[in-house]
């Protein structure tokens, strides 16, 4: 290892010395998790919801999809969390609840019958875009579980209560959240 990254962990505390080297504890043994891509949990669209948003949901699904699929494909995700953000700096007041959940079940209503993907990252940004139609706001949330790693995007309410989500969704560690709670009030 270079000196100077050493150097650096050991200060960061990263790293410990040691006199000498000693092997690592074998790592516990567990049973694998399944896959997840998000969705796993929880089939899209089989929730019942109000059919308050359902054209909106179809339209904010379509935007999304434009967004990943318009230009270079290894810039999807950056253009896609640019326009969460300027999507959030439309919002001028806290979704509730009930308004959330809505349109996340729109979203996911509507997904089933998009003939291209719609897992969770696509019915998380999509939902978020639906509310900021709307002027609502919620925290938009992409995250990591670890062992094996998985990845996961939802959204939360701005007082930070997940939104039509499993209680699995807590074992993963928000990365990027797009939508500050202090910024937003009722």
């Amino acid at each position: 290892m270079p000196r100077l990254l050493a150097a650096q962990l050991l200060r960061m505390g990263a790293l410990s010395p040691t006199p000498t080297p000693v092997p690592w504890t074998a790592p516990a043994s567990a049973p694998a998790p399944a896959a997840s891509w998000g969705s796993a949990e929880h089939p899209a669209g089989l929730a019942s919801s109000t059919s308050r948003f359902s054209a909106t949901a179809a339209t904010a699904l379509g935007a999304t999809w434009f967004i990943q699929r318009t230009g270079p494909r290894e810039r999807a995700m950056s253009r896609l969390v640019s326009a969460l953000r300027a999507s959030a700096t439309s919002t001028s007041s806290s979704a509730s609840p009930t308004e959330a959940a809505d349109a996340v079940l729109a979203v996911r209503r509507a997904a089933r019958h998009a003939p291209v993907r719609t897992a969770c990252l696509e019915e998380s940004a999509a939902a978020a875009f639906l509310l900021a139609t709307r002027k609502l706001a919620v925290v938009w949330c992409h995250g990591i579980a670890a062992d094996p790693v998985r990845l996961h995007a939802w959204v939360q309410t701005v007082d930070g209560d997940t939104v039509v989500e499993p209680p699995s969704t807590l074992a993963y560690t928000p990365a990027l959240t797009i939508g500050a709670r202090h910024q937003h009030h009722s």
